[in-house]
């Protein structure tokens, strides 16, 4: 079943330090967006299940049912082997391939060699994770260019150049932190809370350490938030063949960090349950995100890329009834050469599943809050 939790990251966007952004279709359209966010999240869900499918498939497992959504089923068609439906509630999906019930059919999953098992199990979560990277290749595409970590321009009244920051400087890391994508950078520096920040930059041959570099802050009127000013531009060089996959692949990389470590601060408590969004939230951000950028085609690419990467990590957390939590019996069953029962793993997943539902009514009522109380 997919995990469709979706943790609420404050992320700037990274319009301020590119050299230019592209203005897609600029069409204001708020069902259009609406629809737009649902066609994408259902996307995500028959990904998802499709890879479940295709390695169940390619080892010999048989799939009863791939269901798209969960509760009723609102249409169905029987293939040779398995039963396509689509259900009414849009928060998930499943492969049955009898995962908890002991048979002595060979083409069981229960009766499959346990690598054979892992991968099937993993394939939801990968799937998910190479739609981000394909994502990422097109929405840079759209962008008209990858954008680097080198500063090419500095602003009239600039603050850190006075600390050290110079023209043609490439950031490797800042606040200790690798970088792997501009946003590495726009993060750090957009949930900066005093404008000192610590840098490691490429200056030619060498490389340099810049601790305390200062930048100017600007106040919110309303809120007395403080929030760092970006006083340079990074380079956006042109597409080739030999950037793009390398750009593609460090900005995947950039969004699954961000998740891990929003997980970690979760577990910290710095989020709470307040900060977990489920399918009317995912489909809600989306849209929002469609319509305020006029549909800009490389903002919603970026946005699309967030959520399938966040969904995919998600399913592999070790909670009962996820992809994750299924991993923990497989290894375990791997280490001792014995599945445990199934009606004891069956049982241990329904309380997980059950526990899981309870949660995503509790945040699916947040997120229809939060739609009409800002």
């Amino acid at each position: 079943m997919n995990n469709l939790l979706f943790l609420k990251i404050a992320e700037k966007t990274v319009s301020e330090t590119e050299t230019g952004v592209m203005h897609g279709l600029h069409i204001p359209a708020p069902l259009l967006s609406i629809l737009f966010g649902v066609l994408f999240f259902c996307l995500i869900i028959v990904i998802h299940e499709f890879g479940h499918f295709i390695v169940a498939k390619a080892c010999g497992i048989k799939v009863d049912e791939f269901a798209i959504g969960m509760g009723p089923v609102i249409y169905k068609k029987q293939g040779r082997e398995t039963l396509f439906t689509l259900r009414l509630l849009p928060i998930g999906g499943f492969c049955s391939m009898g995962e908890d019930i002991d048979d002595d059919d060979p083409d069981s999953f229960r009766k499959k060699p346990v690598l054979a098992k892992i991968a099937v199990i993993s394939a939801g979560a990968v799937m998910n994770l190479i739609l981000g990277f394909i994502l990422s290749i097109i929405m840079i595409i759209a962008d008209g260019g990858a954008v680097s970590s080198r500063i090419v321009y500095f602003a009239d009244d600039a603050v850190s150049p006075g600390y050290g920051l110079q023209l043609n400087d490439v950031i490797t890391k800042v606040n200790g932190v690798k970088v792997f994508s501009v946003k590495d950078i726009t993060y750090q520096l957009g949930n900066d809370e005093d404008g000192i920040i610590d840098f490691v930059v490429k200056r030619g041959d060498k490389t340099i350490k810049l601790d305390n570099v200062h930048f100017a802050m600007k106040t919110d009127e309303e809120t007395g938030k403080k929030t760092l000013i970006y006083d340079f531009k990074v380079q956006k060089e042109r597409v080739t063949a030999a950037n793009i996959i390398p750009y593609a692949f460090k900005n995947s990389v950039y969004y699954g960090r961000i998740v891990l470590m929003s997980l970690a601060d979760m577990i910290r408590g710095k989020y709470g349950i307040n900060d977990l969004q489920g399918p009317i939230g995912i489909v809600t951000v989306i849209g929002d995100v469609a319509e305020e950028t006029g549909f800009d085609i490389s903002f919603l690419l970026d946005i699309a890329t967030l959520v399938t990467i966040n969904i995919g990590i998600f399913n592999l957390l070790p909670i009962p009834a996820l992809d994750g939590g299924r991993l923990v019996f497989l290894i375990i069953e791997g280490i001792r050469r014995k599945a445990l029962k199934a009606e004891t793993e069956g049982m241990i997943h329904f309380v997980g599943f059950a526990l899981l539902m309870m949660l995503m009514v509790v945040v699916t009522f947040n997120d229809v809050k939060n739609i009409f109380i800002k």
